[in-house]
């Protein structure tokens, strides 16, 4: 299978781990990412909230580039995800706004092909017992949460993949790698990621929430599937707490349990360091 392949500003930068721990996972599950050529900031965070027309210019460059060459997008960032599919949907129902996209990035844009986020492609197009296949290293005994966050499900008209209140996916995607998934109330709840910069008690707040309902669950560590979330619960962890959760992109615990080369340079790279958690489970 073939995806035009959005790494998006973050997987490039500072999630750089999971940049490259999903071109790993997908080159060995048979995913075949073709990178977009001249792919540019999608405006996630920041372009949206300030500029219809400019948000819109920004995805859409992007969604036209792919329909160029007639393939569905593949994108691993949730807020990325969410404002290509945002754009599609908007200019896809309204031949309006197609037209002004059009005029706006002065490329020819039907809204023809879909975007897909990376877990929805991993769980439904190649499958869990396929993956199952595939893990040599069983992540047995490894109690984990699932966190989703805000964008990856929400809202259920754009996205729509799996359930907005109680998502499943990861969930069974982790069950399906031999971790104990935790069931827990903190899935979708919101870290604050967008807060980090101008309201740090918010989010600091949010996260040690977060962090406390995932250890009442039981969790030994988080997984998630945004750069973003990642960062936010790494940092914002209350200091001077001796049992910090790790957190972990579910793309390098695929990783792990097939037995990837690669796992331990893209963990180094964690603010919360995950190997002795690991080596505890003789991971």
């Amino acid at each position: 299978m073939k995806y035009a392949y959005y790494p998006g500003c973050s997987l490039e930068t500072t999630a750089e781990e999971y940049g490259r721990s999903v071109r790993a996972v997908c080159a060995h599950l048979g995913i075949e990412l073709w990178e977009l050529p001249d792919w540019s900031c999608c405006g996630a965070s920041s372009g949206h909230s300030t500029n219809r027309r400019l948000a819109q210019a920004l995805a859409g460059r992007n969604l036209a580039l792919a329909e160029r060459v007639g393939l569905d997008i593949a994108v691993a960032c949730p807020a990325c995800y969410l404002r290509l599919r945002s754009t599609r949907k908007e200019v896809k129902d309204n031949s309006q706004n197609r037209e002004e996209l059009v005029r706006l990035i002065d490329m020819p844009y039907e809204a023809k092909y879909d975007t897909r986020h990376l877990l929805d492609i991993i769980c439904n197009d190649v499958g869990l017992e396929e993956l199952k296949k595939r893990v040599v290293r069983p992540l047995e005994a490894l109690q984990l949460v699932s966190y989703y966050g805000c964008y990856l499900v929400r809202p259920p008209e754009v996205v729509g993949f799996d359930d907005p209140e109680n998502p499943q996916s990861m969930d069974r995607l982790l069950a399906a790698l031999g971790a104990e998934v935790r069931d827990w109330s903190g899935k979708v709840s919101c870290c604050g990621g967008s807060l980090a910069l101008s309201r740090k008690e918010v989010a600091g707040r949010l996260v040690a929430e977060i962090s406390e309902m995932a250890r009442q669950a039981g969790a030994q560590a988080m997984v998630t599937a945004c750069p973003l979330c990642h960062s936010n619960l790494e940092i914002r962890q209350a200091d001077g707490k001796q049992n910090k959760l790790p957190v972990f992109y579910f793309t390098e615990l695929i990783g792990l349990a097939m037995g990837l080369d690669g796992a331990e340079s893209w963990l180094k790279k964690h603010l919360i360091s995950p190997f002795s958690l690991l080596a505890s489970h003789d991971l």
